[in-house]
């Protein structure tokens, strides 16, 4: 499984608002799909929730993933992703919540923060990319 960089051509996205539509692996084997916020980090795809929810469950148990991030500005345009899981981090997690919250609200804080989740952030290494534009 060889680890690859996000294309040029696409490297837009990542600084967009974009969402992405992350794809994980329920326990029966069938597909879950959430739209979720992200970042990019040394070329890791970041995304952020809570202990708990299905995704987080989803990753804890089966790290390979799928994210289809799609054009804010052109809704034909999208890049495609398969990844794993290769860190999960609780440290500094309601952190980048608030990064996120910047990135896409404009928000110096996350607006919804419960103070009874635990946050986790999941690293993703693509694995393989490609896309439409």
């Amino acid at each position: 499984m060889a680890n690859v960089n996000i294309p040029e051509e696409y490297s837009d996205l990542v600084k967009k608002r974009a969402i992405a539509y992350l794809a994980t692996i329920m326990a029966d084997g069938s597909p879950q799909v959430t739209p979720v916020w992200f970042d990019v980090l040394d070329g890791l795809i970041r995304v952020n929730t809570a202990r708990g929810r299905q995704k987080d469950r989803n990753m804890t148990r089966e790290p390979r993933v799928a994210l289809t991030i799609q054009d804010p500005d052109d809704p034909y345009r999208y890049m495609q992703v398969r990844g794993v899981v290769v860190e999960t981090i609780e440290k500094d997690a309601d952190g980048h919540i608030d990064l996120l919250a910047q990135k896409y609200l404009g928000e110096e804080r996350y607006p919804w923060r419960n103070p009874a989740d635990t946050r986790v952030i999941y690293s993703i290494q693509p694995v393989k990319i490609s896309g439409y534009s």
